[in-house]
């Protein structure tokens, strides 16, 4: 069973800068085990790169071997933790954060390709009507916006912290604030 949350470190960092294994660690958070082959299937990958990168997000502590489901011709493999977090003013190497959210921006950029083109579609009316794709710019300054991801964070974790009831879903929140940075043309 996977832990709540991990504070991503350096090491981390290093592991998760690739979309791929953002993509791949974030399937096994979604829908648990898989297998190798299972996971190649699904991203359209030959088993040998699925199983390299597999082994660098375990190298990284971020995912392990499931033992109790392996057998000798198949590895499984499950998310250790469900929730990975990080702060890039928490962390002092630059390279390693900015790396890590390309990657990260990436990835949930290829979720949402995802989500329209195979989601959306066959959203049932009921969810249709109280999902949302928000986009907004807005002009802060840096105070402002670290104030704003931190009440937004915390509205986050408040429906984390509830108790699931009865109809309710997995429902991907995704927040991305970041400055426009001005034409210099």
């Amino acid at each position: 069973m996977a832990d709540d949350d991990i504070t991503l470190g350096t090491a981390a960092l290093r592991v998760l800068a690739h979309p791929m294994r953002l993509a791949l660690l974030n399937r096994l958070r979604q829908q648990g085990p898989a297998t190798v082959r299972q996971l190649a299937t699904h991203f359209e990958l030959d088993s040998g790169a699925a199983s390299y990168h597999l082994r660098r997000l375990a190298a990284g502590g971020l995912i392990e071997e499931d033992a109790e489901r392996g057998t000798r011709r198949d590895r499984w493999w499950r998310a250790r933790h469900r929730i990975s977090t990080h702060d890039p003013s928490a962390s002092p190497d630059a390279t390693e954060n900015r790396a890590y959210v390309q990657a990260l921006a990436l990835t949930d950029g290829e979720t949402l390709r995802r989500v329209a083109a195979e989601v959306v579609p066959v959203l049932p009316d009921e969810w249709f009507g109280v999902s949302t794709f928000m986009s907004q710019t807005l002009h802060l300054t840096p105070d402002e916006l670290d104030a704003m991801k931190r009440e937004l964070a915390g509205v986050i974790e408040r429906y984390r912290a509830e108790e699931s009831t009865e109809g309710a879903e997995r429902v991907a929140v995704q927040l991305q604030m970041f400055p426009l940075l001005a034409d210099e043309t």
